[in-house]
């Protein structure tokens, strides 16, 4: 029988003056976000040849989630060299416009990752050199020099000029292929300022050690590459080169680093100090408007030469010490700060497991961990989070990884697993409230608020199926409703509850609950 760790009764007074406040306010469903293909929207799998449309039960799954971010390989809309597709992509076919116009009307934030070399650009590379994770620039060029990423800096050009804000963008700049591939196919056609993208992302883990010299870039080297990307270093590489050269308004998100090491942001800035000089205000003209990093919660620190060998719930990490790292550093020069991948994977061969405790299955901790990451994330001041990822790239595989799906697509239906459930349960109570403060450590008791509406999130920060029985002290409040995730459904568990003295006696376990007061 498990033994369950009981901790004394513990009181806990709810009053704005008691609550350590945050300095920003972030809604909570910016925590909630996901890594996704094209794939994941479009396409019946019943009708695979039509990639055009929505599939609303892929969609179904999509609307648990407060952002996406978009694995998009260059290749997609840049199928041959000054060639652009976006609707159809001649590279699979997929119809972008029509997620990202879907996004934007449920009110789901996406993050355009553009990244892997294409195939044309590939081709300047020897036969046993070829990888789509190299850096990308022709084979010989200056990693160093912003003029060798010309080509990556004007398909940002083109994809901002497109999907941006930004309505006046030259049309004589703007192209894509209309040739249609054969008869009946629809042709892509120009669109200009379509409103439907705020952020996008330069590549992916550019700091890839393991791949060798030909796929990693020094924080230097990728400094010169966003400089590029960001406006055609400064307006050199042209009037078509560079995202904001084409809209102002769109966000530069730099590729998230496999590191997890400030330092390696530090130097990119560095870098931007040396060659792009300061802004009228005296600040250092950088060239990416959000800082960003991966981390998986494990038993080894990111880097480490010893390897993970489990996952491990994120506040027994250090992960909450390596936030408040980048959270310093990107508020002494204004930047925002995203982790773009995070996770547990499911198979229980992975050294990157979530583990059963007690009668949960890995399922449950995974939904447990993954959840709780997002409120250690938005109590220290991560501004969005999106996890690694919808589907598992195969369940099957013990690989770090390859089952960290969030959803489940197997034989072909698509269904939310436990965490998406959270997520859709979260989504709904906390989505628009933002974090105000924690009034207690352990259990940790989160205070989210929006306008009149106060939720109390409250949970033990552990993994060995620990609980405790909280008073809280309701201020006014004779009234309170408990709210408990409900895996499998749409709703969580709720129940009215009275509270003599104006005092809510609560287990509290490693699954949060949440309390809602009733004025």
């Amino acid at each position: 029988m498990k033994k369950f760790l009981i901790i004394p009764v513990l009181l806990f007074t709810i009053s704005l003056h008691a609550q350590r406040r945050a300095p920003e306010q972030i809604p909570f469903k910016n925590e909630l976000g996901v890594n996704a293909f094209e794939w994941d929207f479009l396409s019946d799998p019943k009708d695979p040849n039509d990639p055009f449309h929505i599939f609303e039960p892929k969609m179904r799954i999509i609307d648990a989630f407060g952002g996406v971010r978009h694995y998009l390989d260059w290749v997609k809309i840049e199928p041959k060299k000054g060639s652009f597709t976006f609707n159809p992509c001649f590279s699979g076919g997929w119809n972008l416009d029509a997620i990202y116009e879907r996004c934007k009307r449920d009110g789901i934030e996406v993050l355009a990752d553009i990244k892997q070399c294409p195939d044309w650009l590939l081709a300047t590379y020897p036969a046993d050199m070829r990888d789509g994770e190299n850096v990308p620039m022709p084979y010989g060029a200056n990693k160093s020099d912003p003029a060798s990423y010309t080509e990556q800096a004007k398909a940002g050009f083109q994809f901002a000029a497109r999907y941006g804000s930004n309505k006046h963008v030259d049309a004589a700049l703007v192209t894509v292929d209309s040739k249609p591939r054969w008869t009946g196919d629809p042709p892509n056609q120009v669109k200009i300022g379509m409103g439907v993208i705020s952020y996008i992302e330069c590549d992916n883990e550019r700091d890839k050690w393991w791949k060798g010299d030909k796929a990693r870039q020094t924080a230097e080297e990728y400094a010169a590459n966003l400089s590029a990307f960001y406006d055609g270093d400064k307006g050199r590489l042209g009037k078509n080169a560079g995202v904001k050269t084409a809209d102002p308004n769109m966000k530069v998100v730099m590729g998230g680093i496999a590191t997890a090491n400030p330092e390696f942001v530090r130097a990119m800035i560095d870098w931007c100090r040396a060659h792009r000089g300061l802004r009228r205000d005296g600040s250092v003209d950088i060239c990416f408007d959000v800082i960003n990093y991966h981390y998986y919660a494990s038993d080894s620190e990111p880097s480490a030469k010893n390897p993970a060998t489990v996952g491990v719930a994120p506040e027994l990490t250090q992960g909450a010490e390596l936030v408040d790292r980048f959270v310093m550093l990107g508020r002494r020069y204004h930047l925002p700060v995203w982790i773009t991948e995070s996770g547990y994977d499911l198979n229980q061969g992975s050294p990157q497991r979530a583990i059963p405790i007690g009668n949960k299955s890995p399922l449950i901790t995974q939904a447990d961990w993954i959840i709780r990451s997002s409120f250690m994330f938005a109590r220290h001041g991560i501004q969005r989070v999106f996890y690694y990822e919808l589907y598992d790239d195969n369940a099957a595989n013990p690989t770090q990884y390859a089952s960290c799906g969030l959803a489940d697509n197997k034989n072909k239906t698509n269904n939310r697993r436990p965490v998406s459930d959270y997520f859709y349960q979260a989504k709904q109570l906390l989505g628009d409230l933002t974090y105000r403060g924690t009034i207690n450590h352990y259990p940790i008791v989160d205070v989210y608020r929006k306008g009149a509406k106060t939720v109390y999130a409250l949970m033990i920060p552990d993994q060995k199926g620990a609980t405790a029985m909280a008073k809280l002290n309701l201020g006014t409040a004779s009234a309170a409703t408990i709210c408990d995730f409900n895996p499998g459904s749409n709703d969580m568990i709720t129940k009215v509850v009275s509270a003599p003295n104006h005092i809510l006696n609560l287990k509290v376990t490693e699954m949060p609950v949440f309390v809602v007061i009733n004025n």
